[in-house]
């Protein structure tokens, strides 16, 4: 299997609403971006397969020990053999990936976040940064899409945070600002207890009004001279934001259940959205 097989299957197996914005790329940009997904897949699943913190830390440092050696020219891994000839070719800076790495790491540091500027500092390493990498590799003329792509990166992670806080709870980590759990009178307790109530209805919908908002801004920021070079971008918000419209018509009911589109719809939407320019 080559690098870039072993990538593709890392993308493909990973049903995620990504994939499918990759296939309307060009054959060159699309096995970059995959080769990012993948290696992003692979130091998430690091964090959430161990279950030892201290393996996942030593897992986190041979990464970032193969991040430098790529740089270097020197790649052992399929992920990062099949990253090196990009990083050149679409100016991606590899601080960027030491930064992922170190976002992955923050979950072993903490499962609570005081407040929503504790929180974006964890989505700025997790989802900001590869949101500037993505849109790199999409292709730009004006550096302000690089601001556009950190903003939609943001309402990215927002909206899995909304969707999976059932999920998550069960890991023991809640991302919801805990000043904002007091606002709404919802305790930790309630979450990792999975008790639904009007109180936690009222702060999802206070978390969905927000992520709207988010992708509001970031489409705000996007020049009009890099829209058709950054659909895929569009492409993913499109499956994101009815991701998001999914879960508020469902009631927020996320603590016992993962929402999700199916994967004819997110082909669906994929293609509206490409049409669309």
């Amino acid at each position: 299997m080559s690098p870039d097989e072993y990538c593709q299957q890392k993308a493909a197996q990973s049903g995620s609403s990504f994939y499918y914005s990759f296939l309307f790329l060009p054959l060159p940009r699309r096995l970059a971006i995959t080769a990012l997904y993948a290696f992003c897949r692979e130091v998430d699943d690091v964090v959430d397969e161990s279950t030892d913190d201290s393996v996942a830390r030593a897992k986190l440092g041979w990464w970032r020990q193969e991040v430098q050696a790529m740089l270097a020219g020197a790649p052992t891994h399929p992920v990062t053999k099949a990253l090196l000839p990009h990083m050149a070719a679409y100016a991606l800076d590899g601080a960027h990936l030491l930064a992922i790495i170190d976002g992955m790491e923050m979950d072993l540091n903490q499962t609570r976040y005081l407040d929503f500027i504790a929180l974006q500092k964890y989505c700025w390493h997790v989802a900001g940064v590869v949101g500037i990498l993505s849109a790199s590799i999409f292709g730009l003329k004006n550096p302000q899409t690089l601001q556009y792509a950190e903003k939609l990166g943001l309402a990215f992670q927002m909206t899995n945070i909304i969707r999976d806080v059932g999920e998550d709870a069960r890991k023991g980590r809640i991302y919801l600002p805990v000043n904002e759990l007091q606002q709404f009178q919802v305790t930790a307790a309630d979450i990792l207890n999975a008790r639904h109530s009007p109180q936690f209805e009222a702060l999802m919908q206070f978390q969905y009004e927000r992520a709207q908002k988010l992708y509001d801004e970031a489409f705000a920021l996007l020049p009009a001279e890099d829209r058709r070079t950054q659909r895929t971008g569009l492409i993913m918000a499109a499956i994101y934001r009815a991701l998001l419209v999914e879960v508020k018509e469902d009631g927020f009911h996320v603590l016992n259940q993962r929402i999700s589109l199916t994967p004819i719809r997110k082909l669906w939407l994929a293609w509206k959205t490409y049409i669309r320019g």
